[in-house]
């Protein structure tokens, strides 16, 4: 190779090595986008479990209707109460859980309309698991508010008379409705605010100074509830 030739080859070589080094000074400058900065952030995202846990203090409210058969305008009321209740929640989506709620209470049944001389006429225990299917919303950032829709199966328990010798009110199905929200103060902790609608009318049978008698209750209680909820 002639002087002239590797002349301009180092020359080349040179300018080649210059621009180089002048790059990466120029992606070091304060106004100069790094590759780290061009390229995107990845947060670190902690999943969050699909169980959910609700505690709440619930306001059992019924509807106050009922009769017995053998007495024309024979009517019926039960005590309203204030009782602790547990749900459980899982998640299959994002918007789609199910919810099984947990509680039990206790009902005094009373006589009214023809029949309000009886009195109280006996008490029970009540424990009426309910499952529902819910929508929940998720375009409200901390408030969260859902819908549901579902079964409850109540089962009466420890029923005692009193101005009655005997009460025996039937387990019995009824369906459900349910609307709510939770407002979560961070990814595992939140308030709750619920309102169930239960449809639950049992067959009940009753016997007075020895003789049976039939007749329906028709309780229909709202359930009104707050509380707490936490995401796993």
């Amino acid at each position: 190779m002639s002087t002239k030739w590797r002349g301009i080859v180092v020359l080349a070589i040179g300018a080649g090595l210059g621009l180089a080094t002048g790059s990466a000074g120029a992606a070091d400058l304060p106004g100069s986008a790094s590759a780290a900065e061009a390229a995107p952030v990845l947060e670190s995202f902690k999943p969050v479990s699909p169980w959910q846990i609700r505690v709440r203090a619930l306001g059992v409210i019924t509807e106050d209707n009922g009769s017995v058969d053998a007495f024309g305008g024979s009517d019926l009321s039960y005590s309203d109460t204030v009782i602790p209740e547990l749900d459980i929640t899982y998640f299959f989506t994002q918007n789609i859980a199910a919810e099984l709620i947990l509680g039990t209470t206790y009902a005094d049944v009373k006589a009214k309309g023809s029949i309000a001389s009886l009195g109280t006429v006996g008490s029970t225990w009540i424990l009426p698991p309910t499952l529902t299917l819910q929508y929940h919303f998720t375009d409200f950032g901390k408030f969260k508010p859902y819908v549901g829709a579902g079964v409850n199966y109540t089962i009466f328990f420890n029923q005692g008379g009193d101005s009655a010798d005997k009460l025996h009110i039937k387990n019995t199905f009824g369906a459900a409705l349910q609307a709510g929200f939770d407002y979560m103060l961070d990814e595992h902790w939140g308030v709750n605010l619920d309102v169930k609608k239960l449809f639950l009318e049992p067959d009940f049978d009753v016997t007075v100074a020895g003789t049976k008698y039939n007749g329906k209750a028709e309780l229909n209680p709202w359930l009104v509830g707050a509380g707490v909820t936490y995401r796993f």
